[in-house]
């Protein structure tokens, strides 16, 4: 029972669906203890269930442009099984001591019940560790010194991270704002705070802990697997890197998160930033779910697996169903139950990777329209912004506020490009002007379809 603790759900102000709530302690011997409460879904959706199966058949929860089809139905994932502030609510709890270099000495898990203090957001959080804002630092006074130790801990956790190789790549989401009849206002960066920071490196421990303890209890699971890029593609991407003058070392035994993670470091703060950061993700491969772990590449983790968020990811509640199972019988499960939740692991891994590749596509189609839709009363205005791609039909720019379009070969002035493909840019066949990834350009929006989802600009003298 942690109902007397102060427990917090951190989120962004329009959340609904509240799957982890945290709360950090420095104990005697200077260590921290994370506890990370995350909403025990397994609890209602029972196995086979019609809610189980339509569950599956979903895999994931979409979100786009302010509306979410969930994977739950909204009496689930917004009501009984979210961590809303001042009600009982159940959860599968992690709870962690970590030293001051942010390794984990110990952890345990267990089936708690919990009753949030407060629900926090990360614009409220970041004035709190900021110290900016009087009201709200009056209005929380009470849990002041518990967000710092977040913050606290939340350094360590990253600075660890950084040095094993976690690529931490700096892409700016793209928030559009719409009116109330679902039109366009605006579109511009999500902007992220420290205070988005502290809940993902707290996910990110629990994820990893409860990877690392099922792993050797050789337990049927689902990992979240990130496998090392290609030697081809680390070479590929080192043509464009040339033009930056940077370089990642590799060779066909050894392709090392660390190389990356140094030339993420090299542009950090610089113009270039965003299209390295884009070119190294174009790079990686894709993460997807298995029954088997193989590891984390983009986390620089040899064990890690999606714990956090059961309302809105299948695996997520599949493992909480198994992390159950372990707990009801003091990890003393019956062999034949081990083998029916293997075969179902490989299964579940499968739809579950399939559906999320599916929701991603969506969610990225509802961008492109909006963005097209919104550039369509746009047209002949004019931007700067940053060469993002080349290719041999043209070059795609990218402006301040995200929206990427298309300038074709004969848009790019009175003069015929070549291509250069080892290098990845255009050179003018007159004047030896030469377009790479990264240049500065100004542009004019030639056209824009909602329809089709694209955007043309020519480019400007």
């Amino acid at each position: 029972d942690c109902r007397d603790r102060n427990i917090f759900t951190i989120d962004g102000a329009d959340a609904k669906d509240l799957d982890d709530a945290v709360r950090v302690e420095k104990l005697p011997n200077g260590n921290y203890k994370l506890e990370v409460h995350i909403a025990d879904v397994s609890y209602y959706v029972k196995p086979n269930s019609m809610l189980d199966k339509e569950a599956l058949e979903r895999g994931t929860s979409i979100y786009m442009l302010g509306r979410v089809i969930s994977m739950l139905p909204r009496e689930l994932s917004n009501g009984i099984c979210s961590l809303n502030a001042g009600e009982d609510r159940f959860t599968l709890s992690c709870i962690m001591e970590i030293n001051n270099k942010g390794n984990v000495v110990s952890s345990e898990v267990f089936k708690g019940i919990i009753n949030v203090k407060e629900r926090m957001t990360y614009e409220h959080v970041q004035k709190i560790i900021d110290k900016t804002d009087k009201k709200v630092l009056k209005r929380y006074e009470p849990y002041i010194n518990d967000f710092k130790l977040m913050e606290e801990l939340a350094i360590i956790l990253k600075n660890k991270r950084m040095e094993q190789g976690y690529l931490n790549l700096d892409i700016p989401e793209s928030k559009i704002d719409l009116d109330i009849d679902g039109k366009v206002i605006n579109v511009g960066k999500y902007e992220t705070t420290f205070a988005n920071e502290i809940i993902e490196q707290f996910m990110l421990s629990a994820n990893e802990t409860i990877a690392e303890k099922f792993f050797w209890l050789e337990a049927p699971f689902i990992y979240r697997v990130h496998e090392e890029p290609d030697l081809e593609k680390v070479q590929e991407l080192n043509k464009f890197l040339f033009n930056f003058g940077l370089k990642i070392k590799a060779n066909k035994d050894n392709i090392y998160p660390k190389e990356f993670s140094k030339v993420l470091e090299e542009v950090k703060g610089k113009e270039e930033e965003k299209v390295v950061s884009n070119l190294i993700l174009r790079t990686l491969k894709v993460a997807r779910y298995e029954a088997e772990n193989k590891g984390h590449f983009g986390i620089a983790s040899k064990y890690y697996c999606h714990f956090t968020s059961p309302i809105r990811r299948y695996p997520d509640l599949f493992i909480h169903r198994i992390i159950s199972e372990y707990l009801k019988d003091n990890y003393d499960v019956p062999e034949k139950w081990i083998e029916s939740y293997k075969t179902q692991a490989d299964d579940r891994a499968k739809q579950s990777s399939e559906r999320e590749k599916i929701a991603t596509k969506v969610e990225r189609e509802a961008e492109d329209l909006k963005k097209a839709e919104y550039m369509e009363k746009r047209i002949g205005e004019e931007y700067e912004g940053i060469v993002s791609s080349i290719t041999s039909f043209g070059m795609f720019v990218e402006l301040e506020n995200t929206i990427e379009g298309l300038i074709r070969f004969e848009d790019l002035g009175d003069e015929y490009f070549i291509y250069d493909e080892d290098r990845k840019r255009l050179i003018g066949e007159r004047t030896n002007k030469v377009y790479k990834i990264g240049d500065k350009v100004k542009i004019k929006v030639k056209s824009a379809s909602k329809l089709l989802r694209q955007i043309d600009f020519e480019i400007l003298k």
